[in-house]
């Protein structure tokens, strides 16, 4: 089956990434099913819309929407799926929800969107260990390569525009092309926001 305008796609792993291996232990990082931060945002497309014009193919992963898996309870306490859920493993997705597909290995966003790695923060007054409106572009659009910005330039963005997510063990900002405001020039006191436990297995 096909829909017109919408994708199929099924969760990579689950539904939820509640757990991390650390060693031979595996910790446990959330047990709220609302919690849209643990909800899994990397899919597999088991079948394109018949009118689909991102270049996305059957068996690509995706980057999705982190409400496409999630779970939620209504106004009465019942716990709800998703308006994406179309049967077990399997959702309407459509190509809004989808920012970024992996094929051979490379990850591509989608035309709107680029991926930013926070820098540390440098600033001692500031509590907050993520520099505030900076990052280090990691996966850059076509109409940012034509405006010049490309793979590891430093860039700014526009408050409230980046929205985190973690790909490959990553923690990344999913930025909108349109929200890049300034290519910087590097001081060469710039340093990558560490991760730590987060990538590890």
């Amino acid at each position: 089956m096909r829909s017109l305008y919408s994708f199929i796609i099924k969760p990579k792993n689950q539904r939820y990434e509640n757990t991390k291996k650390i060693g031979d232990s595996e910790l446990i990082l959330n047990t709220e099913m609302q919690n849209h931060q643990y909800v899994s945002r990397i899919g597999i497309v088991i079948e394109t819309p018949v009118n689909e014009k991102t270049g996305i193919k059957r068996g690509d992963e995706v980057v999705l929407h982190h409400n496409v898996f999630r779970r939620f309870y209504d106004i009465r306490g019942n716990e709800k799926n998703s308006k994406s859920y179309y049967k077990e493993d399997e959702y309407f997705v459509d190509s809004e929800q989808i920012y970024m597909y992996k094929r051979n290995g490379e990850w591509k966003p989608l035309e709107g969107y680029c991926f930013v790695k926070p820098l540390m923060n440098r600033d001692e007054f500031n509590v907050d260990s993520k520099a505030e409106l900076k990052g280090i572009i990691k996966y850059v659009d076509n109409d940012l390569k034509r405006n010049g910005v490309k793979f590891n330039d430093l860039v700014g963005f526009t408050p409230e525009s980046e929205y985190e997510f973690v790909i490959d063990g990553e923690l990344l900002y999913r930025v909108p092309t349109s929200s890049i405001c300034v290519q910087y020039e590097y001081q060469g006191d710039e340093e990558e926001y560490h991760t730590g436990w987060l990538s590890s297995s």
